[in-house]
């Protein structure tokens, strides 16, 4: 089928095509006033778990079959991509909760926040470089610790509850 296109849009089309336009995400910079370290949280989990299942993962022999070490590439592969995924959104997380939400007057009542956040992203990206269960473990404190600090911002007690995912963990939610 033939679709007649302005010349302005065929020039939009070749631009596209010699550069193509890159993804960007944001949450939203209105700003709505709706965050949730919840999305944090999970995310330290899932690099916890791909750290666990690296951990658990046996090298093939050096007699192995190629489609055995093909295996083991694939699985290594795909746990380190989700891990990187993970850690890309966790830090993405934060820094917008912490350039976002928290205020002038939310850094005086939490002094803290600002180193927190801080360590959080650093250790996001040594958990992320990584595959040490303790740094993924430490990352999760972290981001507990944020969560924690975030809610108390928001006026709420927070409580923390059995997460029932496979790395285990808890998740720090407001108390009802």
């Amino acid at each position: 089928m033939f679709v007649a296109l302005s010349s302005g849009r065929i020039v939009e089309r070749l631009v596209d095509a010699v550069f193509p336009p890159r993804a960007v995400f944001a949450h939203c910079d209105i700003p709505c006033g709706i965050y949730d370290p919840t999305d944090a949280q999970l995310s330290a989990l899932t690099i916890l778990r791909m750290d666990q299942l690296i951990a658990e993962l046996a090298a093939p022999a050096m007699d192995a079959k190629p489609e055995d070490r093909a295996a083991y590439i694939s699985k290594i592969s795909r746990y380190t991509t989700v891990k990187e995924q993970h850690s890309e959104r966790l830090k993405n997380d934060v820094r917008v909760i912490w350039g976002d939400f928290f205020t002038p007057d939310h850094a005086k009542q939490f002094p803290q926040i600002h180193d927190l956040t801080w360590r959080t992203l650093k250790q996001a990206s040594k958990a992320r470089q990584g595959t040490n269960v303790a740094d993924a473990q430490e990352l999760l404190k972290l981001v507990q610790e944020f969560s924690e600090i975030f809610w108390q911002a928001k006026g709420a007690k927070t409580r923390r509850v059995p997460s029932m995912q496979k790395p285990g963990g808890e998740l720090v939610v407001p108390a009802a």
